[in-house]
């Protein structure tokens, strides 16, 4: 069995390279606001030659060429209008910066795209501001993109980035010392998860699937853990991740519908990623206390090791879930341990425990996909057709939307 892998696209080089060069700009000039707006610019004549000209042989040098070119320019006309002769005569000549060579490797405490994510999540920063700006400059999310994903107007998530911006300006673009590390890590953690999750299932549009974040948050989880080996959480993620997006390919059929987990062709799933997932939930478990990461990446490890859906080992997930939502009540921890909990003692017990979440998740698809799902195996078709419709009307995702509204479909009374 082999996996056929897309072709990447124009836009799949842009999106990957887009951190990197920019990262590469903040490290050489600073003024993060202007090198973001160069990086743009630079993308946008990128989509515009490349389909015809063709794709450079090292399209990252190419971008940091034309967006360093492009970001002098603003710094000598900023400088020109501030009067500021001496600042602006030691500005780089236009050609003076150097492009990384093609299949540059450098250490992991050298990679910009790396001490930009930290950047990203600087302490002075609330966590929504270092989460949008980390979407938006090392993700690659539209502003758009990332208002949709909060449930915000793009006017107010704008603004949000634009302090951001503002706020990082003058910090200095090196990779944080141990303290400051430490002290950021869980912030860098979480906004990881976020763009692993985002890429995993696109909270809104046409894809289900954006492979390109999915990897970005895969490889630069893998940069965070060569620097710290020992931390049990950046293990976990790791594990978390790979377990996750192992089963990718299995996620939809032929003509893009979504297939459910209990549903999927096994023999589809990555057993590389499962068996490397597997083995790094065993050393995070081993690493210290168990925590978020950890116990989601043993969750995974136990559906992935299962050779069927009915073979899965629902009670020892729930014994999970249960450590689970104790160190975080989160209401989607929550929402999947309801499941767990339905697989375990019924669907009733599990539609139970999921209406005590309708305060804090009401008005959110995924808590009526669940009872959608949790009232077809009860037998409530007409309810879970009306759960499903529900949730379809509420969901960004297109894929979701339509998969929802045949679910329901399949369950509408027959004409007599």
């Amino acid at each position: 069995m082999s996996n056929t892998s897309r072709t990447p696209t124009i836009e799949d080089l842009l999106r990957h390279h887009a951190p990197q060069v920019l990262g590469a700009l903040v490290r050489r000039y600073g003024h993060f606001d202007l090198a973001e707006d160069s990086v743009q610019e630079a993308l946008l004549a990128a989509a515009q030659q490349w389909p015809d000209a063709g794709t450079p042989d090292n399209p990252r040098g190419w971008l940091i060429r034309v967006a360093a070119r492009r970001l002098t320019d603003l710094l000598r006309a900023e400088e020109a209008r501030r009067r500021r002769e001496e600042s602006a005569a030691q500005l780089a000549p236009r050609d003076a910066f150097t492009a990384p060579p093609p299949g540059d490797d450098r250490a992991p405490s050298e990679d910009d795209t790396l001490t930009l994510l930290f950047l990203c999540c600087h302490p002075d920063l609330t966590p929504a501001a270092q989460l949008a700006l980390t979407l938006r400059a090392v993700g690659g999310l539209t502003t758009a993109e990332i208002a949709r994903a909060h449930l915000v107007p793009e006017a107010t998530m704008a603004q949000r980035i634009s302090r951001a911006k503002l706020k990082v300006k003058e910090a200095p673009f090196r990779p944080p010392g141990r303290a400051d590390r430490d002290q950021r890590l869980a912030a860098v953690l979480q906004v990881l998860y976020l763009i692993f999750n985002e890429g995993y299932t696109a909270t809104s549009g046409a894809r289900l699937h954006r492979s390109d974040l999915a990897q970005e948050a895969i490889r630069l989880t893998r940069r965070v853990r060569l620097l710290l080996p020992r931390e049990g959480a950046v293990t976990g993620l790791l594990a978390l991740m790979l377990l996750t997006e192992a089963r990718a390919a299995a996620r939809t059929g032929p003509d893009g519908e979504i297939v459910p987990l209990d549903e999927q062709d096994r023999t589809l799933w990555d057993r590389a990623a499962v068996a490397e997932g597997t083995a790094l939930v065993e050393e995070a478990l081993a690493q210290g206390p168990a925590g978020v990461y950890q116990l989601q990446a043993a969750i995974a490890a136990l559906h992935d090791e299962a050779a069927s859906a009915d073979a899965t080992d629902w009670p020892q997930i729930l014994a999970l879930y249960n450590l689970l939502v104790e160190i975080a009540p989160e209401p989607m921890a929550e929402l999947g341990r309801a499941v767990a909990v339905a697989m375990v003692r019924g669907p009733e017990a599990g539609l139970a425990e999921v209406e005590l979440l309708a305060d804090r998740l009401g008005g959110h698809h995924r808590l009526d996909a669940v009872r959608a799902h949790l009232l077809e195996r009860a037998g409530d078709a007409a309810g879970a057709r009306e759960a499903y419709r529900l949730a379809a009307e509420r969901t960004l995702s297109t894929p979701e939307a339509r998969y929802l509204r045949m679910r329901a479909d399949r369950l509408a009374p027959l004409d007599t």
